[in-house]
């Protein structure tokens, strides 16, 4: 690469990196939710998770949706950039993570050893993609 390209590729990097490290980011989480808890997910979910993201820097909002065939949640979760939702530490996630679970086991007056009752399935993170002007 000559030394004119490699000025010119920092250059348009300088310009696109503000803008892309910007752009806002999806996180995508799949738990298990049998149809006979699915009222306690939602229930554990406003009461624990909510109103902890509702306090964190860049978080933008959330859907959850519930597939009955499947017997699958999955929550969508908005935020303004990656950088602010991967800076949160993981101690903080375990910790709310603690206080669903610990809801959730006192509700089916349930032995907390026995495990989750909606395990993680699949997590991942979605971009925005802008379709190209015609």
């Amino acid at each position: 690469m000559t030394r004119a390209i490699a000025l010119l590729l920092a250059m348009l990097l300088g310009v696109a990196a503000p803008a892309m490290a910007e752009q806002g980011v999806i996180e995508q989480l799949r738990l298990a939710v049998p149809a006979s808890h699915r009222e306690l997910w939602l229930q554990a979910e406003a009461s624990s998770w909510q109103p902890w993201l509702e306090q964190q820097s860049g978080f933008e909002g959330r859907q959850l949706f519930w597939d009955p065939q499947r017997e699958e949640g999955l929550l969508l979760i908005r935020w303004s950039s990656r950088e602010q939702w991967k800076a949160i530490p993981a101690a903080e996630v375990e910790r709310v993570q603690e206080v669903f679970e610990a809801q959730v086991n006192q509700a089916l007056k349930r032995d907390p050893a026995a495990g989750t009752l909606f395990p993680l399935l699949a997590e991942g993170e979605l971009r925005v993609q802008e379709l190209p002007s015609r």
